[in-house]
């Protein structure tokens, strides 16, 4: 061997970790407090976490100034091995040796010093998925038959989690105004969040949509002149129409035959004779108009004296 061999390079080196000790040596020691994330290792299988656990931990952290200020997220992690971990509720130790740090940086303190977790065996179960919709069908049509597909789904969870649900759900599908069948492709959800599924999470949702089951006729409705104008007088002839509703018991029960109103818009009309000006209807919202008779009235248009 020879001792001199690559000298200048061993010299460097040297050189380099006394300048590097004297920098540490001298620099002030300092002692922060960090929250860092909980890191779970060696999860046993077949097992589930049942309710609420911490994702970070409290740790005090001391080293050199220059050490701990260029520390990033991510550098200091709280490590827990859950090997050996059974069924039951368990107790595991949070030392400051379970923390991994950069070099230069050690753990003080560890809070808290110990964490409980609820182990259940992992079980799996199909649900039936229930669809839903938001809004309400055009005047006189109500939602029929919900289907979807798929109609079923696989959630994977803690076995006490898993027996309790009873159903999927689905995001809502809308059905506002709509006189015909409407289908769409939505999320499919579980309302525990301890629940996970794990199959398709999106299922096709139709909702049928179909006239509502009852009708009933408003006779003799007065046909109001809408919009005349103010140097006008008008005459409608018939002066009343029979108006044909369609909507649920409920609607039509809770209906109050004033707010069915019979109207001929008369904007920008002028003084004359109209033989077939259309009759219009104003109805709540729930409820359907299927039919006028007449549809149509006769109108006489005179200078007001």
């Amino acid at each position: 061997m020879w001792p001199f061999r690559h000298i200048g390079a061993k010299l460097f080196s040297i050189a380099a970790a006394i300048t590097l000790w004297v920098m540490v040596s001298g620099e002030e020691t300092v002692e922060r407090g960090l929250r860092v994330p909980l890191e779970l290792q060696q999860f046993p299988a077949g097992l589930e976490i049942s309710g609420e656990l911490p994702t970070t931990v409290d740790v005090r952290v001391r080293g050199g100034s220059t050490a701990l200020s260029r520390m990033a997220p991510g550098d200091v992690v709280a490590v827990l091995d859950l090997r050996g971990a059974r069924p039951g509720q368990r107790v595991f130790s949070l030392t400051p040796e379970q923390v991994r740090t950069p070099f230069g940086v050690s753990i003080v303190q560890v809070t808290p010093s110990a964490i409980a977790m609820m182990f259940e065996k992992t079980m799996t179960r199909r649900l039936p998925v229930r669809p839903s919709v938001d809004g309400t069908p055009a005047p006189g049509y109500e939602v029929g038959q919900l289907e979807a597909d798929p109609s079923t789904v696989e959630v994977t969870g803690p076995e006490s989690a898993v027996r309790r649900a009873s159903e999927a759900v689905t995001e809502p599908v809308v059905v506002t105004g709509a006189r015909e069948k409407v289908s769409e492709a939505v999320t499919i959800g579980l309302l525990d969040p301890a629940l996970r599924i794990t199959g398709p999470q999106s299922a096709t949702v139709t909702a049928a949509i179909q006239a509502a089951p009852l009708e009933r006729t408003l006779r003799g409705r007065p046909v109001h002149r809408r919009n005349l104008g103010a140097t006008f007088d008008a005459q409608v002839q018939p002066a009343t129409v029979d108006v044909m509703l369609r909507g649920s018991r409920e609607a039509l029960a809770r209906l109050d035959p004033d707010a069915i109103v019979a109207y001929v818009d008369l904007t920008d009309v002028g003084a004359g004779d109209y033989g077939a000006l259309p009759v219009h209807v104003d109805a709540p919202d729930r409820v359907g108009v299927t039919r006028i008779a007449p549809e149509s009235v006769q109108v006489r248009i005179v200078r007001a004296k």
